[in-house]
């Protein structure tokens, strides 16, 4: 302790900054609004115990996946199936068994992720599987996905990170559901 008081004023003022910092990191469950950026509202507690990592050695993508797993049968980059799907497949903004969970925006507007939801635990509560969300082409099952939009309509979502054990700290940007049945063109 006797060295501490030889690193002054400015070095105190710094370590001490960075002690806030950090015990700031350490909470677990910031407030959040429904939108996600502030307020009363907390994440809910979610154990997060069905998420996990089945196979870290598939290297697969999203969209090979997503497709396989779905049936929804639309091919190229995870940012173009929610454009793709219209006339073709019906899409909302209501979650159901089997149908795809399409986000855009994911790191850049050129990026995006398709998951396939398998549980819906509440109006703002859903579990998917999905390939490669951490980014080493794995498969992960049962990850929690939460709606945090402010008029509940599944605009913005927070996913559950297997690794922490927590939900994620981004908000990110969604799209929708693509329901896997195909539309049929109106017979003329």
């Amino acid at each position: 302790m006797a060295g501490l008081a030889n690193i002054g004023p400015a070095r105190a003022l710094c370590l001490g900054l960075m002690t806030a910092a950090l015990a700031a990191c350490a909470t677990t469950s910031a407030p959040i609004s429904a939108a996600g950026r502030g307020g009363a509202e907390r994440l809910p507690d979610f154990d997060g115990q069905d998420a996990r990592v089945t196979d870290y050695a598939a290297n697969l993508q999203c969209v090979p996946f997503a497709r396989e797993a779905s049936g929804v049968q639309i091919y190229g980059n995870a940012n173009t199936w929610w454009a793709q799907a219209a006339g073709r497949y019906p899409r909302s903004n209501v979650p159901a068994f089997g149908s795809v969970f399409v986000l855009h925006g994911y790191n850049t507007t050129a990026r995006g992720h398709v998951a396939v939801v398998t549980h819906i635990d509440s109006s703002r509560v859903i579990r998917v599987d999905q390939a490669n969300w951490l980014n080493g082409g794995e498969i992960s099952r049962g990850v929690p996905v939460i709606d945090v939009s402010p008029n509940n309509d599944w605009t913005e979502v927070r996913i559950w990170h297997i690794p922490g054990g927590q939900w994620g700290a981004r908000v990110y940007r969604a799209d929708g559901f693509i329901h896997p049945f195909q539309l049929r063109a109106a017979l003329s």
